[in-house]
């Protein structure tokens, strides 16, 4: 036991080096294993901001064309329909069309980061006027990280409540 008091030499320059290499490694560890997690935290919040837009975007445009009492232009990537006057509202036209990579009602913008908006029209057996379509398929992509790949699939199919109605 007297021979450990005696020693007081202390540490030497190599075992500090060796032990401040050491530590430096655990930090640089941790750094990347929070920096890696805050960089998925991050991306995760992205993509479900993006979800919640687009859901809110297509539950818009399916509220809209269901109270539709026609569809006046259907195109691939663009719909316009006629809403009636109900419940003491005035009637009025409603249009969506994808501009570029931007979902736009009228001129306004609703989502951006479309990378495919698709209406498809269920015509009437005979009949190819669109004007006689009482069903639409929509199909909408969104590509949130920008790689050209569609992150977020969203599908709805929407009866029109109103086909038909006379004013």
């Amino acid at each position: 036991m007297k021979n450990i008091f005696r020693n007081k030499k202390g540490f030497s320059l190599i075992e500090m080096m060796v032990v401040v290499v050491i530590l430096g490694l655990v930090v640089l560890a941790l750094v990347t294993f929070f920096t890696g997690g805050t960089i998925s935290w991050m991306a995760g919040q992205s993509q479900l901001k993006a979800q919640r837009e687009a859901r809110q975007a297509i539950d818009r445009m399916v509220r809209e064309i269901r109270e539709a009492k026609n569809i006046t232009t259907g195109l691939d990537n663009s719909i316009t329909v006629d809403i009636p006057s109900l419940g003491g509202n005035a009637a009025y036209s409603v249009n969506y069309f994808l501009d570029e990579n931007t979902i736009k009602r009228a001129s306004n913008p609703v989502i951006d980061n479309v990378k495919i908006l698709f209406f498809t029209y269920a015509y009437p057996t005979g009949s190819a006027n669109i004007l006689d379509v009482s069903k639409v398929h929509i199909l909408l992509e969104v590509d949130v990280d920008k790689d050209n790949y569609p992150d977020i699939t969203l599908n709805a199919d929407v009866n029109l409540r109103n086909f038909g109605l006379t004013d």
